[in-house]
């Protein structure tokens, strides 16, 4: 309506008889028409159009009126105009006419008017303080007002529930805010409003306008508002954003229970109010998960609780991981998963919505439901649920457990629309759930299979004492290949080895395995470290050309390993060591300082084609040996250098014991967040006692070998050891009078008393015997056969200055312990194949 300082008001008296009695000067400026005019003819004359409904014709009225009128002016022209009219009574009640204000509508047609009087959007015009100007019929609707229930009343006090938000997680303002904040600043501004229609069990969401109206001097005089109902586009929006969520949210951790959490937390309070999932416990050990028919469901069905998500406590309640939960037989849970189909339960039956309501699916059509669907259980309000909707878990055609997303306060009914978003957040979840549940089958697989290669027991030696730890990857990542080893060696001797095999899972689990195998098959012939590590990357090449594709159908396997052997003597107390690449051992002497070790890192293994450098150092007695893998001392928070600094220092803490000294190194340098396996061995040297060994050289004349078969004897008898003086007798005699007969002097023969009785003799020859079988007239080749039948084991081991030839006595209990039933001497019952007799 037009402001009265852009055009004049007109003011009329009309009597009862609808004829005008009074007429004031803004009519003569407005229409053209006298006083002299108008007074005395019917007011009826001054319309172009029939007078519309409501219109002063006499008679009087009781209460004001207002219209738009079409009125004629005195040159002919016409008016767009509004007329109010107001009653006037007498003193005695008597109707005494009205009284006419007129003003024109020049800016819009009557019809335009109409036309927002009759709009489908909800309008609304309110002054300063937010007091009710005027609304449409559609926003009378909409707030369940008439325009003449709320016309000078404030927003606040006919719509409170507008000042407060539905859904307060989403930061919503209030609506009334808004309208003020425009009163207030002038600026307009645009949301989305979400509310709830009295006696309406769905929410609607609003799109709306607000802008402030101003007068000619831009001063804002009113507040005025449209909206329209956008709820379908605006839930199904809500829908997708949530499962956007879900695709971030769930399954980023190959941890069942994790992923079982995740999918928990995600609708929660957005669009349920408690989430619960149970698995069962084929699925939670990484098992595969038992069929439907093998299921019974004519007992309680017995699952677990993998987690529960609630809006008012937060966090999951469980304190463990799982809780067994049983579902009575005839459960909604129970039939879920009989069946494969999803169950809703409502506290009662929700109503259509009215008009302006967003009801139960898209346009609020029932006919959405699926068959079944919605079940109305008044008994779920005993549990303080509104609704629930129980989704069976499936993936890839298996069973893996059931979900069940519920609503607690919200009076907000489900629709079917939250039964599709339901069955696709769970869909989603039970995806990554089987994913991690087969990882899991696979890592434990793995694992299972790479502590089965490892050393299952450390073997009886009494050259190093020993303690060690393997710690496989934090979850979510493979098992890789990482190993260790001891190896007992000929001449009191001790192998200690650590590796690391590019990769994980079962490949690199089944590549440490025949990796480690090699490292002993190749240690029992007694070669140096570097010559070691010189075939074990020939058989590392060798096996890379045996993965190479057939076709390019098939993948090429990583092959690549890391290795470090390292030999240490306690009769002579020196340690001999060479790398392929990996990283060296850290010594610590007795007194605490490190022994530097001047060796670099040969390449990895599998490169092929480089040479393999060897060091070696003489160690005090008592001195520690770290032997690791890069696992324990690479991260991505930390600096190698610094973290082998950590372990050098925790390596020097005092410890009753190396098994302590293990489980202080780990709490130490181990990442907390682990993504490659670490093993870890440490090693305190020991040292032959003198008395223990006994060595005599000898010339090449037969005539020395009573005196050999003599000397060991008595150093037997010495020792204690009356009962393998025969056997030693024995042995002596056939191995010496071989050196002398066919190898070149110096002939050496040498005694050592350690877990088993160790006979050696050395000569300057390269040339090693064989054991054969003598035919039965053969005057010879019978010696060998007899040692390998009286002792537990013999062989050679060859040195840059000829050879030497051993074998080992099994002591007697009451003079010491057994040979280690996995040492050299025990595992070779035959030579090696080599040599010339």
């Amino acid at each position: 309506m037009a402001d009265n300082q852009d055009a004049p008001t007109a003011v009329a008296v009309v009597d009862p008889d609808g004829m005008v009695s009074g007429w004031s000067e803004g009519g003569r400026l407005l229409l053209g028409w006298t006083a002299e005019d108008a007074i005395g003819h019917p007011v009826t004359d001054l319309l172009v159009d029939p007078a519309p409904p409501g219109f002063p014709e006499g008679h009087g009225a009781g209460s004001d009126s207002r219209g738009f009128v079409l009125l004629r002016h005195r040159d002919g022209s016409t008016v767009d105009a509004v007329v109010t009219a107001h009653p006037l009574f007498g003193p005695d009640g008597r109707a005494l006419g009205q009284v006419m204000t007129v003003q024109r509508w020049g800016r819009r047609p009557v019809i335009a008017d109409r036309a927002f009087e009759q709009s489908p959007f909800a309008l609304g015009v309110y002054d300063p303080e937010l007091r009710f100007l005027w609304i449409n019929s559609s926003s009378g609707r909409v707030i369940a007002h008439s325009e003449e229930q709320v016309l000078g009343k404030k927003y606040r006090e006919v719509l409170p529930e507008f000042d407060r938000t539905l859904f307060p997680e989403r930061d919503d303002k209030p609506y009334t805010d808004a309208l003020a904040e425009v009163a207030r600043t002038g600026k307009a501004t645009r949301l989305i409003t979400v509310f709830r229609p009295r006696g309406s069990n769905y929410a609607n969401a609003w799109a709306t306008s607000i802008w402030p109206v101003r007068d000619a001097e831009g001063r804002v005089r009113a507040v005025a508002n449209w909206g329209f109902d956008m709820s379908a586009e605006y839930w199904a929006r809500q829908r997708l954003l949530l499962l956007n969520e879900a695709s971030r949210g769930i399954g980023r951790t190959l941890d069942v229970v994790g992923t079982a959490r995740e999918l928990a937390r995600t609708p929660v309070p957005g669009f349920v109010d408690l989430v619960t999932v149970d698995l069962l416990d084929e699925v939670l050990r990484g098992e595969e998960p038992p069929s439907v028919p093998a299921l019974t469901f004519s007992e309680p069905l017995v699952l677990s609780r993998a987690a529960q998500h609630s809006a008012k406590e937060g966090t999951d309640p469980a304190p463990g991981p799982t809780t067994p939960v049983s579902h009575p037989v005839g459960s909604v849970a129970a039939r879920c998963m009989a069946t494969g189909r999803s169950t809703v339960e409502l506290a009662a039956e929700p109503g259509q919505g009215g008009e302006w309501a967003f009801g139960p699916g898209l346009a609020a059509d029932p006919a959405h439901w699926p068959p079944g669907n919605p079940v109305i259980d008044e008994s779920i309000a005993a549990d303080g649920l509104t609704g629930r909707i129980t989704v069976p878990l499936r993936a890839r055609g298996a069973l893996l457990g059931v979900v069940a997303f519920s609503r607690l306060d919200r009076p907000e009914s489900f629709t079917a629309d939250d039964l599709i978003l339901a069955e696709e957040l769970t869909a989603k979840a039970a995806v990554a759930i089987d994913n991690a549940r087969r990882y899991s089958h696979e890592r434990t697989t793995a694992l299972t299979l790479q502590r089965s290669l490892l050393p299952q027991s450390l073997p009886i030696q009494e050259a190093v004492e020993v303690a060690s730890r393997y710690l496989p990857a934090g979850a979510g990542t493979e098992v890789g290949g990482d190993w260790f080893d001891i190896i007992p060696l000929s001449g009191a001797r001790v192998a200690l080895v650590v590796g690391d095999v590019v990769g994980h899972g079962l490949h690199a689990s089944a590549s440490m395995g025949r990796l480690r195998t090699a490292v002993r098959t190749l240690a029992d012939v007694d070669l140096p470290p570097e010559e070691l590590l010189t075939h074990l990357d020939d058989l590392v090449l060798h096996l890379a050309s045996d993965l190479q594709p057939t076709s390019h159908f098939q993948p090429t396997g990583e092959t690549g390993a890391t290795c470090l052997y390292t030999v240490y003597d306690p009769v002579s107390r020196r340690f001999s060591l060479a790398s392929a690449g990996h990283p060296l051992p850290l010594i610590i002497s007795p007194d605490g300082t490190r022994t530097p070790v001047p060796l670099h890192p040969g390449p990895p293994l599998g490169i092929g084609g480089l040479p393999f450098e060897a060091t070696e150092l003489e160690l005090a007695e008592g001195s520690l040996l770290a032997l690791y893998t890069d696992g324990l001392v690479e991260s991505r928070e930390r600096d190698v250098d610094q973290r082998t600094i950590e372990l050098q220092r925790a390596l020097t803490h005092s410890a009753a014991s190396l098994e302590a000294l293990c489980d202080t190194v780990v709490d130490a340098v181990l990442p907390e967040r682990r993504t490659d396996d670490a093993a870890l061995l440490l090693a305190r040297t020991h040292a032959l006692d003198p008395h223990h060994v006994a060595d005599w050289e000898f010339e090449p004349d037969p005539s020395q070998v009573p005196r050999a078969r003599k000397v060991a004897v008595d150093q037997v008898d010495a020792w204690g050891l009356e009962e393998a003086a025969f056997v030693t007798e024995l042995v002596v005699s056939e191995l010496v009078t071989n050196a002398i007969r066919y190898g070149e002097p110096p002939i050496r023969l040498r005694l050592i008393r350690d877990t088993s009785l160790i006979c050696e003799v050395s000569d300057a020859s390269n040339t090693a015997p064989h054991l054969r079988r003598a035919r039965a007239f053969d005057e010879g080749g019978r010696g060998l056969l007899l040692v390998a039948q009286l002792t537990q084991g013999w062989g050679t081991r060859h040195t840059t200055d000829g050879k030497t030839i051993w074998c080992a006595q099994t002591l007697p209990q009451t003079s010491g312990s057994p040979l280690p039933p996995d040492s050299a001497a025990t595992r070779r019952g035959v030579a090696p194949r080599h040599g010339l007799h």
